[in-house]
């Protein structure tokens, strides 16, 4: 009987940048953007999916890495908070966190960022019940979410 390999190479894009490496099949999607690739601001919470933490956008689609093995991302597009930035400057969703005071102790905000994104980035025309609708998958334990809200909804061209 074959042994499973426990090294394998992968192939991804993340932020733009041309990214092979050889990893154990087991390390997480997470541990591999942190500690292979030193992009720190993906955040591991719960580990187990619950709290949006850790959140990315990966071939278009909001994800939690922490469910997902790096060699499942083989062949990826991968974003991270990282390659939100435009030319240096905030993103637009960036922008909208900071004006609407979206932010408190900063831990769950990458996670909220990359939902914020790739919602806007899908339908630019949801209203609030859509915005609470994909910024619930997402735990804060600062905010109580209003601002959250408000800066998508803005973001978005409502307020709510």
């Amino acid at each position: 009987m074959n042994e499973p390999l426990s090294r394998l190479t992968i192939r991804l894009s993340i932020n733009g940048r041309k990214v092979e490496r050889e990893v154990s099949a087991r390390v997480t999607l997470a541990d591999f953007i942190r500690d292979d690739l030193g992009l720190c601001a993906t955040r591991l919470g719960c580990e187990h999916g619950v709290c949006g933490a850790c959140t990315i956008i990966m071939d278009g689609v909001s994800v939690r890495s922490c469910l997902l093995l790096a060699v499942q991302a083989d062949g990826a597009e991968i974003r991270t908070v990282e390659g939100l930035a435009e030319a240096g400057a905030m993103s637009a969703v960036q922008r909208a966190f900071r004006d609407h005071h979206a932010l408190q102790c900063g831990f769950c905000t990458s996670g909220f960022l990359m939902t914020a994104t790739e919602l806007f980035e899908r339908d630019a025309a949801a209203d609030e019940s859509e915005i609470r609708h994909a910024l619930s998958g997402n735990l804060c334990r600062c905010t109580g979410y209003a601002n959250i809200v408000d800066a998508v909804a803005a973001l978005l061209g409502r307020e709510s």
